[in-house]
Protein backbone atom coordinates (compact mmCIF):
# COMPACT_ATOMS: atom_id res chain seq x y z
CA UNK A 1 0.00 0.00 0.00
CA UNK A 2 1.25 3.27 -0.87
CA UNK A 3 1.87 6.19 1.36
CA UNK A 4 -0.50 8.31 -0.69
CA UNK A 5 -3.65 5.70 -0.02
CA UNK A 6 -2.56 5.92 3.66
CA UNK A 7 -2.84 9.21 3.61
CA UNK A 8 -5.85 8.91 2.24
CA UNK A 9 -7.27 6.94 5.16
CA UNK A 10 -6.50 9.45 7.18
CA UNK A 11 -7.90 12.43 5.08
CA UNK A 12 -11.21 10.85 5.00
CA UNK A 13 -11.81 9.69 8.94
CA UNK A 14 -9.82 12.74 10.14
CA UNK A 15 -12.86 15.30 11.13
CA UNK A 16 -12.59 18.93 12.62
CA UNK A 17 -11.01 20.56 16.23
CA UNK A 18 -13.30 23.39 16.34
CA UNK A 19 -15.07 25.24 13.77
CA UNK A 20 -13.87 28.88 16.16
CA UNK A 21 -12.30 29.18 19.20
CA UNK A 22 -15.49 31.23 20.53
CA UNK A 23 -19.22 31.13 20.10
CA UNK A 24 -22.30 33.48 20.55
CA UNK A 25 -23.54 33.38 24.09
CA UNK A 26 -26.38 30.66 25.10
CA UNK A 27 -29.88 32.18 26.21
CA UNK A 28 -28.80 31.85 29.95
CA UNK A 29 -25.05 33.31 29.29
CA UNK A 30 -23.44 29.73 28.68
CA UNK A 31 -21.09 30.61 25.85
CA UNK A 32 -21.28 27.64 23.62
CA UNK A 33 -18.50 25.41 22.32
CA UNK A 34 -17.97 24.95 18.43
CA UNK A 35 -19.57 22.51 16.64
CA UNK A 36 -17.74 20.09 14.71
CA UNK A 37 -17.20 20.77 11.13
CA UNK A 38 -14.85 19.52 8.63
CA UNK A 39 -11.36 21.38 7.85
CA UNK A 40 -11.00 22.73 4.18
CA UNK A 41 -10.31 20.09 1.87
CA UNK A 42 -11.49 17.37 3.91
CA UNK A 43 -14.70 14.84 4.08
CA UNK A 44 -16.35 12.82 6.09
CA UNK A 45 -15.23 9.66 6.68
CA UNK A 46 -15.99 7.11 3.74
CA UNK A 47 -16.64 3.88 5.70
CA UNK A 48 -16.18 1.53 2.76
CA UNK A 49 -13.56 3.11 0.86
CA UNK A 50 -11.39 2.70 4.21
CA UNK A 51 -11.97 -0.69 4.77
CA UNK A 52 -11.47 -1.42 1.10
CA UNK A 53 -8.26 0.67 2.01
CA UNK A 54 -7.26 -2.02 4.97
CA UNK A 55 -7.67 -4.58 3.07
CA UNK A 56 -5.19 -3.60 0.33
CA UNK A 57 -2.70 -2.76 3.23
CA UNK A 58 -3.40 -6.46 4.43
CA UNK A 59 -2.93 -7.71 1.09
CA UNK A 60 0.55 -5.84 0.65
CA UNK A 61 1.81 -6.44 3.78
CA UNK A 62 1.51 -10.63 2.79
CA UNK A 63 -2.05 -11.39 4.34
CA UNK A 64 -4.97 -13.52 2.83
CA UNK A 65 -7.99 -11.39 3.45
CA UNK A 66 -10.30 -14.04 2.29
CA UNK A 67 -8.85 -15.77 5.46
CA UNK A 68 -12.08 -16.55 7.90
CA UNK A 69 -10.30 -15.01 10.26
CA UNK A 70 -9.44 -11.68 8.16
CA UNK A 71 -12.40 -11.25 6.37
CA UNK A 72 -14.11 -8.81 8.56
CA UNK A 73 -10.90 -7.21 10.09
CA UNK A 74 -11.16 -3.98 7.47
CA UNK A 75 -14.54 -3.26 8.42
CA UNK A 76 -13.69 -3.86 12.20
CA UNK A 77 -10.70 -1.54 11.55
CA UNK A 78 -11.92 1.38 9.70
CA UNK A 79 -15.11 1.83 12.54
CA UNK A 80 -12.05 1.43 14.66
CA UNK A 81 -10.51 4.54 13.44
CA UNK A 82 -13.50 6.34 12.45
CA UNK A 83 -14.56 6.24 16.24
CA UNK A 84 -11.26 7.07 17.38
CA UNK A 85 -10.84 10.41 15.41
CA UNK A 86 -14.72 11.82 15.74
CA UNK A 87 -14.95 13.27 19.12
CA UNK A 88 -18.17 14.08 20.45
CA UNK A 89 -20.30 17.30 20.44
CA UNK A 90 -20.57 19.15 23.56
CA UNK A 91 -21.42 21.96 25.07
CA UNK A 92 -19.15 24.48 26.94
CA UNK A 93 -20.91 25.09 30.11
CA UNK A 94 -20.29 28.24 31.86
CA UNK A 95 -22.02 29.77 34.91
CA UNK A 96 -21.27 33.18 36.32
CA UNK A 97 -18.48 33.55 39.41
CA UNK A 98 -21.26 34.94 41.66
CA UNK A 99 -18.92 34.49 44.93
CA UNK A 100 -15.67 35.72 43.54
CA UNK A 101 -14.15 32.13 44.05
CA UNK A 102 -9.92 33.18 43.04
CA UNK A 103 -8.47 29.92 43.82
CA UNK A 104 -7.76 26.87 41.27
CA UNK A 105 -10.06 24.66 39.90
CA UNK A 106 -8.02 21.64 39.16
CA UNK A 107 -9.22 18.22 37.77
CA UNK A 108 -6.08 15.34 37.97
CA UNK A 109 -5.61 12.01 36.51
CA UNK A 110 -7.98 12.49 33.44
CA UNK A 111 -7.53 9.42 31.41
CA UNK A 112 -6.78 10.19 27.46
CA UNK A 113 -6.04 8.47 24.47
CA UNK A 114 -4.95 9.57 20.94
CA UNK A 115 -3.40 8.71 17.47
CA UNK A 116 0.03 9.65 16.53
CA UNK A 117 -0.01 11.14 13.65
CA UNK A 118 3.60 9.61 12.52
CA UNK A 119 2.58 6.05 13.17
CA UNK A 120 -1.60 5.95 13.26
CA UNK A 121 -0.56 3.84 16.94
CA UNK A 122 -2.30 4.86 20.34
CA UNK A 123 -0.71 6.96 22.95
CA UNK A 124 -2.56 6.92 26.52
CA UNK A 125 -1.90 8.49 30.15
CA UNK A 126 -3.81 11.33 31.80
CA UNK A 127 -4.04 15.09 32.19
CA UNK A 128 -4.39 17.34 34.79
CA UNK A 129 -6.10 20.50 34.10
CA UNK A 130 -6.42 23.70 35.88
CA UNK A 131 -7.69 27.26 36.00
CA UNK A 132 -7.76 30.24 38.20
CA UNK A 133 -11.42 31.63 37.52
CA UNK A 134 -12.55 35.06 36.12
CA UNK A 135 -15.76 36.42 35.24
CA UNK A 136 -17.19 32.57 34.67
CA UNK A 137 -16.55 28.83 36.18
CA UNK A 138 -16.85 26.11 34.00
CA UNK A 139 -18.98 22.63 34.31
CA UNK A 140 -16.17 20.51 35.97
CA UNK A 141 -16.56 17.38 33.43
CA UNK A 142 -16.18 19.66 30.59
CA UNK A 143 -12.00 20.33 31.28
CA UNK A 144 -12.18 16.66 30.12
CA UNK A 145 -14.73 16.93 27.15
CA UNK A 146 -12.20 19.65 26.20
CA UNK A 147 -9.40 17.67 26.10
CA UNK A 148 -11.01 14.38 24.70
CA UNK A 149 -12.28 16.95 21.61
CA UNK A 150 -8.62 17.33 20.65
CA UNK A 151 -7.53 14.06 21.10
CA UNK A 152 -9.75 12.72 19.37
CA UNK A 153 -7.26 13.38 15.75
CA UNK A 154 -4.41 12.01 14.62
CA UNK A 155 -1.96 13.92 17.04
CA UNK A 156 1.56 14.74 18.68
CA UNK A 157 1.69 15.09 22.39
CA UNK A 158 2.90 18.93 22.61
CA UNK A 159 -0.01 20.21 19.56
CA UNK A 160 -1.85 18.61 22.17
CA UNK A 161 -1.24 20.36 25.20
CA UNK A 162 -1.09 23.56 23.31
CA UNK A 163 -4.39 23.15 21.70
CA UNK A 164 -6.26 21.68 25.44
CA UNK A 165 -4.98 25.18 26.90
CA UNK A 166 -5.39 28.04 24.39
CA UNK A 167 -9.19 26.83 23.26
CA UNK A 168 -10.02 27.06 27.46
CA UNK A 169 -8.12 30.07 27.81
CA UNK A 170 -10.06 31.84 24.71
CA UNK A 171 -13.44 30.19 25.68
CA UNK A 172 -13.53 30.76 29.42
CA UNK A 173 -11.10 33.86 29.31
CA UNK A 174 -9.88 32.88 32.80
CA UNK A 175 -6.51 34.95 35.02
CA UNK A 176 -4.66 31.62 33.60
CA UNK A 177 -4.92 27.98 32.53
CA UNK A 178 -2.56 25.23 33.08
CA UNK A 179 -2.57 21.45 31.01
CA UNK A 180 -0.13 18.62 32.05
CA UNK A 181 -0.11 15.51 29.92
CA UNK A 182 1.78 12.27 31.01
CA UNK A 183 1.73 9.57 28.22
CA UNK A 184 2.79 6.70 26.79
CA UNK A 185 3.64 6.10 22.56
CA UNK A 186 2.70 2.63 21.39
CA UNK A 187 5.35 3.61 18.44
CA UNK A 188 8.07 4.47 21.24
CA UNK A 189 7.47 1.03 23.38
CA UNK A 190 6.50 -1.15 20.61
CA UNK A 191 8.37 -0.29 17.64
CA UNK A 192 11.80 1.53 17.42
CA UNK A 193 13.26 2.34 20.99
CA UNK A 194 10.88 -0.31 22.62
CA UNK A 195 10.97 1.96 25.40
CA UNK A 196 8.43 -0.23 27.03
CA UNK A 197 6.65 1.97 29.78
CA UNK A 198 8.48 5.33 29.27
CA UNK A 199 6.16 8.36 29.76
CA UNK A 200 6.19 11.89 28.20
CA UNK A 201 5.49 14.49 29.82
CA UNK A 202 4.36 17.84 28.36
CA UNK A 203 2.69 21.14 29.79
CA UNK A 204 1.24 24.60 28.69
CA UNK A 205 0.63 27.15 31.25
CA UNK A 206 -0.79 30.63 30.60
CA UNK A 207 -1.71 33.75 32.46
CA UNK A 208 -0.55 33.88 36.17
CA UNK A 209 -0.20 29.57 36.21
CA UNK A 210 2.73 30.79 34.57
CA UNK A 211 3.72 34.30 35.47
CA UNK A 212 3.30 33.81 39.13
CA UNK A 213 5.79 31.42 41.24
CA UNK A 214 4.11 30.86 43.93
CA UNK A 215 0.39 30.28 41.72
CA UNK A 216 2.72 27.92 39.75
CA UNK A 217 3.65 25.64 42.19
CA UNK A 218 0.39 25.80 43.80
CA UNK A 219 -1.13 24.27 40.30
CA UNK A 220 1.81 21.59 40.62
CA UNK A 221 0.94 20.86 43.93
CA UNK A 222 -2.64 20.10 43.48
CA UNK A 223 -1.45 18.10 40.59
CA UNK A 224 0.31 16.21 42.30
CA UNK A 225 3.25 17.10 40.27
CA UNK A 226 6.86 18.24 41.69
CA UNK A 227 7.27 21.86 40.98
Amino acid sequence: MSLAEISEIVELAEVAEIAALTDAAGPHGERRAGRRHPLPGRHEPDRELAAAAVADLLRALGRDVTDVNLQETPRRVADAFIEMLTPREFTLTTFPNDEGYDEHVVVRDIPFHSLCEHHLLPFQGVAHIGYLPGERILGLSKLARSLEHFARNLQVQERLTRQTADWLQAQLAPRGVGVVIEAEHLCMSLRGAQSSGSRTRTMTLLGAVKDDKRTRDEFFTLCGLQA
